[in-house]
């Protein structure tokens, strides 16, 4: 990956949704809203502290987590869709 966040930063790739609702029905490209989980590509530093330290990332390349409808800013690396996000607009990690 040609691409490393800074500071507090994460990168996510998008879960792809299913195609199907649980009755069988097909759901169209244009029906489909964007998934709100994703797969954490990369992660920044972490933020600096008043006083200088580094604060840990509570998380790590490879967690499926999910995060905001809105959340993060839409960019293409190495032609890939990614979404780079501030750790704190992730609501959580699934397990």
């Amino acid at each position: 990956m040609a691409f490393t966040p800074l500071h507090d930063r994460v990168l996510v790739a998008r879960v792809e949704s299913d195609e199907k609702t649980a009755g069988g029905l097909i759901i169209p490209d244009s029906a489909k809203e964007k998934p709100a989980e994703g797969m954490v590509v990369a992660v920044g530093a972490g933020a600096k502290d008043e006083a200088g330290n580094r604060i840990a990332m509570d998380v790590k390349e490879g967690d499926k987590v999910l995060f905001g409808k809105w959340s993060g800013t839409e960019v293409t690396v190495d032609g890939k869709e990614l979404l780079i996000m501030k750790e704190s607009d992730i609501m959580g990690i699934i397990a």
